[in-house]
């Protein structure tokens, strides 16, 4: 009920439309209660025998019953438009709290999640929240209505056969709480197509992979073992609900039969009219429709239910990283960062960081070398707040970046990565994606900055080539270009090049290391490698080992220290 609650809440801009389409509710169940009366007056007046002086009398009557049924088309229509109307704008809203929230949450949640799950709890799961509104609540509600208004009715008939009618009452609610497991299969069949959506997008993500291998049949085995593991959880959920539905027509039928014998005994006892027995029948099927349509309301709520577990569970997971209550809003700095005694792990006790401590000037260019796993990558995510150092602070001129808000911290900040990502957009989108307002000049010129804009002048359709999901259409050192020109643009105080020429090849990394002397001194620039022929023009250079600074220095500098970094310069053959 809690999730029923939290829901309506969020669907409160369209209150008005959930109003008219309840009116319309108690309208269409009044008028359902109101033909049967109407019916069982024209039956008594035939009942009667007098047809000619009641001929009129029953043409009005018809003329009332096909004005109930006419009022009645017209309030399904109002009831059924406007339950949509809100219930399809709560979703698109939800998708957007959702997603929101999605957006908000800290770089460890994603640790362990695959993206088709996430897409599966924005896409699926909320998407039964429009049967829950447009359907199974209206569905309960006008049950619920002519279950009472039916109820009172036949008491008022006969109170005998109305109590004769409930009997098969609590053998239905019995099998409805017996069955409630039903949800439980429901909440699983969504879990497994998170699984199948998580299995796809891997696989469409890395088709070219499973071709060159030759995985195709390993990949259809995944794909059809989590498609049978999420058909075999919703036909255990149907199993269930199968034997509801006919055991509660069943049950239902009982009452109709009793009626059938006690009815005509009562008539022939008590004086009981046929046309009030007539419309006891009627009113009796009015009865038990809506006790055999609970089943799939009963159904179809179970099946929401459980897709609001998934969705609030997101939405009430608090990001590990977020503003302090009085985080202050910076305005551009000058681009000084500092690491001071900073210690982090990720998980458990390792220490990635272990009490490392250097300062950079603003507009240097320092570059942090070593070894794959010492803690590089992880230097960067500290600067960018993806995570916060277990002990220690990082500051950017001289102010704890815990204490700026997140949006003003990272608007210091640009990030070029060694796996770039690029949007299914046209160049110029996609180099002016962290900027807004900006001129087609402007994009050009950060394109020369980072040497690649004679390459786009060469495409026939230059700046508005569409370059494909993940920029496919476009080598690596292509990619990393623009990734750069877009960081080029947006001008931060600070430039993170994260292993930006690890995957290129000789000449591109030539182009690349010409994009950054250009930049080199207009701002901060951090530059992680392994390639030290990138970094050999740094101001300074530490090298990271086993989590630690083991040195730090100019290139020359450390090459007559003979340690660790004369070390991988000799393996690079740079000496």
């Amino acid at each position: 009920m809690k999730h029923i609650i939290r829901l309506f809440k969020l669907a409160r801009p369209w209150t008005k439309y959930l109003v008219v389409s309840t009116v319309a509710l108690f309208m269409i169940s009044g008028i359902n209660l109101f033909a049967p009366y109407i019916t069982s007056k024209i039956i008594a007046i035939m009942e009667s025998g007098d047809y000619s002086s009641s001929i009129n009398t029953i043409v009005f009557f018809a003329m009332i019953l096909l004005g109930c049924f006419a009022l009645r088309a017209v309030f399904q229509f109002l009831n059924n438009y406007f339950a949509h109307v809100a219930s399809w704008s709560l979703v698109a809203r939800l998708r957007g709290v959702l997603y929101d929230h999605f957006q908000k949450l800290s770089m460890s949640y994603y640790h362990d999640k695959q993206t088709g799950q996430l897409m599966s709890r924005v896409v699926n799961d909320i998407n039964t929240f429009e049967n829950l509104i447009a359907h199974a609540i209206p569905d309960l509600v006008t049950n619920i209505i002519t279950l009472v208004g039916v109820l009172v009715i036949l008491v008022f008939i006969n109170p005998f056969l109305a109590l004769l009618v409930c009997i098969p009452i609590p053998f239905i609610a019995f099998l409805s709480v017996v069955l409630r497991k039903i949800r439980k299969y429901f909440k699983v069949g969504q879990a497994k197509i998170a699984e199948l959506n998580a299995v796809l997008q891997d696989n469409f993500s890395g088709m070219k992979e499973i071709q060159v291998f030759n995985k195709q049949e390993h990949e259809l085995g995944k794909v059809s073992e989590k498609s049978e593991e999420h058909s075999s959880a919703l036909i255990k959920a149907l199993f269930y609900s199968g034997i509801l539905n006919p055991a509660v027509n069943f049950i239902s039928s009982i009452g109709t039969v009793i009626v059938l014998i006690a009815g005509p005994l009562l008539a022939l006892k008590t004086g009981l009219s046929i046309s009030q027995v007539v419309a006891f029948l009627l009113y009796l099927n009015l009865f038990y429709t809506p006790i055999s349509t609970l089943t799939r309301v009963v159904e179809d709520m179970q099946q929401a239910l459980a897709g609001a577990e998934r969705v609030f569970e997101v939405l009430d997971t608090d990001p590990d990283i977020k503003d302090k209550p009085h985080a202050k809003k910076v305005g551009k700095l000058s681009g000084s960062v500092e690491f001071k005694d900073v210690s982090f792990s990720y998980k458990g006790n390792i220490p990635v960081l272990d009490d490392i401590s250097f300062e950079i000037k603003a507009g240097q260019m320092i570059a942090l070398v070593g070894p794959t796993g010492v803690g590089k990558t992880t230097v960067s995510a500290l600067i960018a707040r993806f995570y916060d150092p277990n002990s220690g602070k990082v500051l950017m001129d001289g102010m704890d970046i815990r204490d700026m808000t997140l949006e003003s911290l990272r608007n210091q900040l640009s990030i070029v990565l060694q796996d770039v990502f690029l949007f299914n957009g046209t160049i110029a989108e996609n180099i002016a994606y962290g900027c807004s307002n900006t001129t087609q000049e402007q994009i050009e010129e950060a394109a020369e900055t980072a040497c690649i804009h004679e390459y786009i002048m060469s495409l026939p359709e230059k700046y508005h080539t569409v370059i494909g999901e993940r920029g496919v259409r476009l080598s690596g050192g292509q990619k990393q270009r623009i990734s750069i020109a877009r960081s080029v643009l947006r001008n931060s105080p600070v430039l993170i090049l994260d292993e930006a020429t690890s995957a290129v090849d000789t000449e591109t990394e030539t182009e690349i290391q010409k994009a950054i002397n250009q930049i080199a001194g207009t701002r901060t620039l951090i530059v992680i490698a392994h390639r030290l022929s990138t970094v050999k023009r740094a101001d300074k250079i530490i090298v990271l080992e086993n989590g630690k600074i083991a040195e730090q220095g100019q290139h020359e500098e450390l090459l007559k220290l003979k340690g660790v970094y004369s070390n991988l310069c000799n393996i690079q053959n740079l000496m």
